[in-house]
């Protein structure tokens, strides 16, 4: 939702410092997941492709920082929870937006780990890139989303954090059903 936002916000010119602006665009959408949730579709526009863009990324960590544009996507997330049974990722999800949710994960890996598995999915759809760049570019948003004011990225202090740097997808999402299995009410 914050990359999408970011990508309207620079496809119409709003400035992603300018919380006013950015107030505005926000109170106006309307988001919906479909193709069982592989898509996202904001006022019936398919925005899946353009939130996988680098320059969303960063769009999505500026404009994060505003109380404005959290309120709302956070009212928003509650919603698409609120009848359970959810699995939702998120920088802020076990924190902020389900701070009482019966299982949280906080995934974690080395930027330069990280990095490799972007640069890889760039490369799959013939996107060049530079991966030492790509590197530097998701250190600096992880200080910088750490570091905000509002909502900042950390673990939930009774979230479970799983170091994924040397795991595989298929290891990653093997380790997580396992936990939600374990830890979750029955």
């Amino acid at each position: 939702m914050y990359r999408a936002v970011g990508v309207l916000a620079a496809e119409r010119g709003i400035d992603p410092d300018d919380a006013a602006a950015l107030g505005w665009l926000v109170a106006g959408l309307d988001f919906e997941l479909a193709g069982d949730g592989e898509r996202l579709l904001v006022g019936g526009r398919d925005l899946s492709a353009a939130i996988r863009r680098p320059d969303a990324g960063e769009l999505a960590s500026r404009i994060s920082t505003h109380p404005t544009v959290r309120q709302r996507l956070v009212a928003l997330q509650r919603e698409l929870g609120a009848g359970g049974g959810v699995v939702m990722e998120g920088r802020d999800i076990g924190t902020v937006v389900f701070p009482d949710a019966p299982v949280k994960l906080y995934l974690t890996a080395d930027p330069t780990a990280r990095a490799a598995r972007r640069a890889a999915e760039l490369r799959a759809r013939a996107e060049t890139v530079d991966e030492a760049a790509l590197a530097r570019e998701l250190a600096e948003r992880d200080r910088r989303d750490a570091a905000r004011a509002h909502s900042p990225l950390r673990p939930a202090a009774d979230a479970i954090v799983l170091d994924t740097t040397a795991l595989t997808l298929e290891e990653v999402v093997d380790r997580m059903e396992r936990l939600v299995r374990e830890r979750a009410p029955a």
